[in-house]
């Protein structure tokens, strides 16, 4: 059975960390559900629309084996200020499985929720203060738990999340599939 992946999305998510999650996690055969916190139909960062797959009440009580949020402003903060997604990603950690968050999102909304503790872990510039663990680095992976800087290591962080799902080795025959990695 394929990993199951959600990711969680909101008005003011970032545009291409939303997207290269989704893109990646798939194109390593996860099962991914976007799944929005604020309507069927969600307006990124800058302007890109994307439908949902559901809301995110409909993933309650689900198991999931890796929570991938992408950051953006006010994304993030629709994203912390969600019940239900708090509720979730409390169980996920509990649980021990895959917590993954960028740009502002790792600061915003698992710092914010006390999901971080003194992981290590990387965000934006400028969201670090508070942060325990804070590692000036594109992609940092502590445990189950990885984060990303922004939207120009999204790629990077997108099969950090495939490897910690598939292994090493998926992650890089699908960076290779999108001339990431030269091939052999």
């Amino acid at each position: 059975m394929a990993p199951r992946v959600l990711v969680p999305v909101a008005d003011g998510s970032e545009d291409i960390e939303t997207v290269t999650i989704v893109d990646v996690l798939r194109r390593a055969g996860a099962e991914v559900t976007l799944a929005s916190v604020d309507g069927a139909w969600v307006t990124c960062a800058h302007g890109t629309r994307l439908a949902a797959d559901c809301l995110i009440a409909a993933c309650a009580g689900q198991t999931w084996d890796a929570i991938a949020l992408p950051g953006g402003m006010p994304g993030a903060e629709h994203l912390r200020d969600c019940a239900a997604l708090t509720e979730l990603l409390h169980a996920q950690d509990a649980a021990g499985r895959t917590l993954a968050a960028i740009c502002a999102s790792p600061a915003v909304v698992l710092q914010h929720h006390g999901l971080l503790g003194t992981r290590r872990a990387t965000c934006y510039p400028g969201f670090e203060h508070g942060m325990a663990g804070y590692v000036n680095a594109r992609v940092v992976q502590d445990g189950r738990c990885i984060t990303g800087s922004g939207p120009g290591a999204a790629l990077e962080f997108a099969l950090a999340v495939a490897g910690a799902l598939f292994g090493a080795a998926r992650a890089n025959d699908v960076a290779r599939a999108m001339l990431v990695l030269q091939a052999d």
